[in-house]
């Protein structure tokens, strides 16, 4: 008689039913929430309220810096992630543990923080003011607190591959007469892009919902260097409730597709990699 095998947790049904209920609870009645309550308007003033010059500029802002920020941390993360793995130097261990900082510290705390450093008086942007480089109150200093939370999705997204990366295969590719570049480009680039795409996407997808660590730091200037997440907060301060929703269901809808497009990515590289395998 075969015996039944014993699982650790409840069986699939049970197990089942816990996660709809909770995912329920904490993603998808509050999503609906929203969808609800912008239906509220109709669709002449839905179109009206989310495609104001204002609010327009606030998209722009938001979604643009929020691209540029992933795609720095997607570099510079690769970097840290590679000396990380790669190198044996004094103070490793404490520049591992600074990648995670922007994970622990407050949003307004990494925020009143990099306006005192970049402010036209603090320590970096006193001698940035002289070249003409403004970064606190400005666009820049958006990208600048964007790419400062975002960097640990990546380096921590990457590091695990690469230190499971075997050293074997860059040596074959070495001995066949491949440079460095190539050797990087043909073997390990394949091997850790599906996770680069993953630390892409987490880092773009944070930065676009981050709202403590920016508004210090970007000024808040109508159609110069507001945010989105901020106009929502000040639709909800006028009471404002259908306009506020409204805003955040096509910030929402604008994620879900461009998420989607890059975990499509993400499957095409593994998918076509796997087939050249």
């Amino acid at each position: 008689m075969k015996k039944k095998k014993k699982h650790l947790l409840p069986g699939f049904g049970l197990s089942l039913g816990y996660t709809l209920v909770y995912l329920s609870l904490i993603v998808l009645i509050p999503l609906a929430a929203v969808f609800l309550r912008s239906a509220e308007l109709g669709p002449s003033e839905f179109w009206a309220v989310v495609t104001t010059p204002r609010v327009l500029a606030t998209y722009r802002l938001t979604f643009g810096a929020s691209l540029i920020a992933a795609l720095i941390n997607l570099v510079f993360g690769l970097l840290t992630a590679w000396v990380l793995v790669r190198y044996q130097f004094f103070g490793k261990k404490v520049l591992d543990a600074l990648v995670d900082l922007p994970f622990a510290l407050p949003t307004a705390v990494a925020g009143i923080s990099l306006t005192a450093i970049y402010a036209p008086n603090g320590w970096l942007g006193q001698w940035l003011e002289p070249h003409g480089i403004k970064v606190a109150f400005t666009p820049l200093g958006v990208v600048v607190a964007l790419t400062f939370i975002g960097l640990p999705f990546v380096v921590r997204t990457v590091q695990p591959i690469l230190e499971d990366f075997s050293a074997e295969a860059e040596e074959a590719a070495a001995s066949l007469g491949a440079n460095r570049w190539q050797t990087f480009y043909k073997i390990i680039l394949p091997a850790i892009w599906p996770a680069l795409l993953t630390g892409f996407s987490l880092a773009f997808a944070r930065a676009v919902g981050e709202y403590g660590s920016v508004i210090f730091i970007a000024g808040n200037m109508p159609m110069v260097s507001e945010i989105t997440p901020l106009m929502i907060i000040t639709k909800l301060e006028q009471y404002d409730y259908a306009g506020a929703t409204a805003i955040a269901v096509v910030m929402l809808v604008i994620s879900f597709a461009l998420l989607l497009i890059i975990n499509l990515l993400q499957w095409w590289s593994s998918h076509r990699h796997g087939n050249r395998a």
